[in-house]
């Protein structure tokens, strides 16, 4: 018998907490939103009022009667894309290094840098 370990794979993730997005596939296309928080390891982004899902909770000291909980459950990464401001289309994300020597975000289409 041989054990394998899984190793977790961590992705790189261009978006980050607070950027615009839009969804671009499944029951939420079209919607835009805030990013909550990134998952690098799970390749995937929490999006604010995207992919709400209802949760039955039992009864506890919290909750005494039990409750319906609506919670934000993280999207992949790939159905969500950065809105450009200028044209408030999805945009892609590149990087630069700018004239001080850091490197930077930039909407690949227009040049501009994110902020």
């Amino acid at each position: 018998m041989s054990t394998k370990t899984a190793k977790a794979t961590i992705y790189k993730i261009r978006l980050q907490k607070n950027d615009n997005v839009i969804v671009l596939a499944g029951k939420y296309k079209g919607k835009t939103g805030k990013v909550v928080a990134t998952h690098p390891s799970l390749n995937k982004v929490t999006v604010e009022g995207v992919n709400i899902i209802k949760k039955h909770q039992k009864p506890n000291k919290e909750h005494p009667q039990g409750a319906i909980l609506e919670i934000t459950k993280p999207i992949w990464v790939s159905k969500v894309a950065i809105v450009d401001p200028a044209t408030k289309k999805a945009a892609r994300i590149g990087y630069v290094v700018n004239k001080e020597g850091k490197k930077v975000r930039v909407f690949v289409g227009t040049g501009k840098e994110i902020k």
